[in-house]
């Protein structure tokens, strides 16, 4: 499976790149500076020089165009992009992983979006995708740590049937990590709102928080 990771040179982006490929995807890190997004790669390659690491920077069409898509842009980007990219979206599996939060003093503020959730925009921008939300609490820096599990719990919602299950199955696969059926997608506005909470607790705490729920079989049966 080739996994294409649009927007996915920030923080969170290229973490999960270099996550996908060490667990055997192929994965493609969009921008839109081609340039900038294999410079990225090549740092990421560098950086872990033993995993064989199968990663290309390209164009953020090129990045839609691959089996699965991955939405890692800023949130205030992240319908526009979708909409620019729709028709090689169409009838594919897009994960949106956005968060529309902002800073406000010290606290971390959840931002309102018309449609409900950034995930819901991108459906909306993107009408013919296949769209799920996912891997919105997971830290960067664990997510980008090879040597370490992610440790977390993955809440995955989406309208789609096929979307779920193969948002379930490609997060599954990140050691670590159990991905569980959050239900329908208007469940991803209280999901992306809750990432303010847990970066609030971040820096009360001076750590990185992952999500674990408990009363769930390992599967989460």
């Amino acid at each position: 499976m080739r996994i294409g990771i649009i927007g996915g040179t920030g923080p969170a982006g290229r973490a999960l790149a270099v996550r996908l490929a060490s667990v055997g995807f192929d994965t493609v890190v969009g921008s839109r500076s081609p340039e900038r997004a294999e410079e990225i790669c090549r740092g990421l390659r560098a950086e872990w020089p033993d995993r064989g690491l199968a990663l290309s920077g390209e164009a953020n069409a090129a990045a839609a165009a691959c089996d699965v898509v991955v939405l890692a842009t800023p949130w205030d980007a992240a319908a526009t992009t979708a909409a620019a990219v729709a028709a090689e979206l169409a009838g594919k599996v897009v994960i949106s992983m956005v968060n529309a939060l902002a800073k406000m003093g010290r606290e971390f503020q959840p931002l309102a979006s018309s449609r409900g959730s950034i995930a819901a925009a991108v459906q909306a921008a993107a009408p013919q995708a296949l769209v799920s939300g996912a891997l919105h609490h997971v830290p960067a820096h664990d997510l980008g740590d090879l040597d370490n599990p992610v440790d977390c719990d993955v809440l995955v919602c989406s309208d789609h049937p096929e979307a779920t299950a193969t948002t379930m199955d490609v997060v599954g696969r990140l050691p670590g990590v159990r991905a569980l059926d959050a239900g329908a997608l208007s469940y991803a506005g209280p999901i992306e709102a809750f990432t303010a909470v847990l970066l609030q607790l971040n820096v009360a705490h001076q750590t990185r928080v992952g999500v674990r729920l408990t009363g769930l079989g390992p599967e989460g049966g």
